[in-house]
């Protein structure tokens, strides 16, 4: 089980106008200002769920996303994933978690895919009977074959983001963070990606949180949507609960983003 309970985190930023003067002084003075990244955010998550976290850009979700991975430390408030506090049992909840960033990567750019699993494998300490089967698994399931011979630098993105799912799961994590999975793919990608997240939660319960502006993603995976805007959740509900009449799914998030004023 998820929980976070009145998390807050800023960040300070600098500041300064263009030019070379402003540089220079820039070095002496410089301006900072505080963003409020999470203002006050409290929900839970139960095993095997799969859950939309949505909003628009800056709305905190990225930054949810990594103080559940344990990349950030909160302000205050209380996080427990599975009971342990993710900052700061890193190494026991790594084993325990797979994360998927669409605009980053967790494999190594020059060399084989396959190569970037071995150390994976190494880095997660994966025994390698249960490597094997969820390799074996894996590429099966997302039709990976040849691609893992390939070096990541010369995959499509779509054949990219099939790796890098797998990557996140060859360890066997419960708990799956999907960042903007799919990301600038095809149709036919994301109709692959999205079938194999629900196979995965079907097969498995792995627990999904979802992040993404694809909102046909949303209506594809998650049964349970959250929404945050400027820092505070502000829904929590399915898709049912906002909907009206006959509008299409974007229509329907759009209209619920102008209602809480958090639109772009």
């Amino acid at each position: 089980m998820i929980t976070m309970e009145h998390v807050c985190k800023s960040y300070r930023i600098a500041k300064r106008n263009a030019g070379f003067r402003e540089a220079c002084r820039s070095l002496f003075h410089r301006e900072t200002e505080e963003i409020q990244a999470l203002k006050d955010v409290s929900f839970t998550i139960r095993d095997g769920e799969m859950v939309g976290y949505i909003g628009p850009n800056g709305a905190g979700k990225s930054s949810t996303i990594k103080i559940l991975s344990g990349i950030l430390t909160p302000d205050s408030g209380t996080v427990l994933v599975d009971g342990r506090v993710p900052h700061r049992d890193r190494i026991a909840h790594v084993k325990e978690i797979g994360v998927v960033f669409g605009q980053r990567s967790q494999l190594w750019w020059d060399v084989p895919v396959i190569d970037s699993f071995e150390l994976l494998k190494d880095i997660y300490t994966i025994p390698d009977n249960i490597y094997k089967k969820n390799l074996e698994e894996l590429t099966e399931l997302l039709n990976l074959g040849e691609l893992l011979r390939s070096p990541t630098r010369q995959l499509s993105l779509g054949q990219r983001m099939r790796c890098e799912i797998a990557a996140s799961l060859l360890h066997s994590p419960r708990i799956l963070f999907l960042d903007e999975p799919t990301i600038g793919l095809d149709a036919v990608s994301k109709l692959a990606v999205r079938e194999f997240i629900r196979r995965q939660n079907q097969l498995h319960k792995t627990t999904v949180i979802l992040t993404t502006h694809d909102m046909q993603d949303i209506e594809a995976l998650a049964s349970r949507i959250i929404l945050i805007g400027k820092g505070h959740i502000l829904m929590d509900g399915t898709l049912e609960d906002i909907r009206r009449g006959g509008e299409n799914i974007d229509e329907t998030v759009a209209e619920l983003y102008r209602s809480y004023d958090i639109a772009n």
